[in-house]
């Protein structure tokens, strides 16, 4: 019995400590720590998620509701989470979330996390093969790829602790938060567009850096040459069936256009965006090192002068803010890559294995097409004998 007491008042010690540590993060302005945080190493901040890992954390996008006002038309979607983390207040949660708000937890990671990969958002206007912006299929469409934004947040190992994630789980009113992270990330914006602007790019960008832009540029092309090809059979087969339902009883064979359109296509829409989403994460790697080097021949130009401590301490926080970003990054790229490379293979075989399932379907009716007319036959020549 005391061992179970004594192991219980450390749980409860740990939670609390770790509780305490992220509400003051989360209150903690990027003004007051020198811009967004970052974790002194990703070793570190993944073993103190390692054990939040073991916990359950389920999340369900459904029901989406259309609300009419005076101003604008908007869509906004149950968010349900279910969960044994002790970093949750309740093991059960549900509010309503519309885009924006998506689009804020979205932003906050990236402001929070600047050089790890955050997955994209579906546009907010325009999807492919969508005409009408609240037609059932667009509700529908958007409605699985917010499912699939929250789940890549959830099973990646340090998005998934962060406070904002939790916040947008489970506050009932998102505005004030809003509110709040948007004058941070504005103030940040105009920081990094007048750091952009100063700067003279990379001096001595490391060689895997470049191999991975290099990486992202040939994926691009190549899921874009798989998607336009995906969305011209589309197109085709639509055609063929308006074609055949012309002639014939309603022709039910758009079972493959329907598993195109519904598992492949999304997926490959998805890692489009991510590569876009990598550019800007290289992008701001490529800032953060630029900013190091500037300092460091500006320091090396002054001499011995006044203030010269102060500026080799700056110089030497921004070299180990690369190093920290470095490693984040290629970290990052290892686990995005097999992410990536399991979700193209499991939508490639399925649909591959619906493809095929349907054509043994049409060989089968085609089999017993001609089977019924062979037996036709050979009863119209029987009577046709005297």
């Amino acid at each position: 019995m005391s061992f179970s007491l004594e192991v219980l008042g450390s749980r409860l010690t740990w939670t609390w400590r770790r509780r305490t540590t992220w509400r003051s993060t989360a209150r903690t302005p990027p003004s007051q720590t020198g811009g967004p945080s970052s974790p002194s190493s990703p070793s570190s901040m993944m073993n103190q998620y390692r054990e939040e890992e073991e916990e359950e954390l389920f999340i369900t996008v459904d029901h989406p509701e259309s609300h009419v006002t005076a101003i604008e038309t908007f869509i906004t979607y149950r968010v349900v989470t279910k969960t044994s983390r002790s970093d949750f207040d309740c093991s059960e949660f549900e509010v309503r979330r519309r885009y924006q708000d998506f689009l804020w937890l979205r932003s906050t990671l990236e402001e929070r996390h600047p050089t790890l990969i955050v997955h994209p958002l579906p546009e907010k206007f325009v999807m492919k093969g969508m005409v009408e912006r609240f037609n059932d299929d667009f509700i529908e469409t958007r409605r699985r790829a917010l499912q699939r934004f929250l789940d890549k947040i959830r099973d990646h190992p340090l998005l998934r602790g962060s406070p904002s994630l939790n916040v947008f789980l489970t506050a009932q009113d998102l505005a004030p938060h809003r509110k709040q992270t948007l004058s941070l990330l504005s103030r940040w914006g105009g920081t990094v567009k007048m750091l952009s602007q100063s700067l003279r790019g990379v001096r001595s960008r490391p060689e895997e850096f470049s191999l991975m832009q290099d990486y992202v540029e040939q994926l691009s092309s190549k899921i874009c040459s798989v998607d336009k090809v995906s969305q011209r059979i589309v197109r085709e087969q639509r055609e063929y069936v308006e074609e055949l339902q012309q002639y014939s009883a309603p022709y039910k064979t758009q079972s493959c256009t329907r598993h195109l359109s519904s598992t492949l296509i999304p997926v490959l829409h998805d890692y489009l965006l991510c590569a876009d989403t990598l550019k800007a994460v290289m992008k701001r790697r490529d800032n953060i090192q630029a900013e190091y080097e500037s300092k460091r021949e500006a320091m090396e130009r002054r001499g011995d002068q006044e203030g010269e401590e102060e500026e080799e301490e700056e110089v030497q926080a921004l070299q180990e803010k690369v190093e920290v970003c470095n490693s984040s990054l290629q970290e990052d790229w290892s686990r995005w890559r097999s992410s990536m490379r399991t979700d193209l293979k499991t939508a490639l075989l399925s649909t591959a294995e619906n493809n095929v399932q349907h054509y043994e379907k049409c060989l089968a009716v085609w089999e017993t097409f001609l089977l019924s007319q062979r037996e036709e036959g050979s009863e119209q020549k029987e009577e046709d004998v005297p």
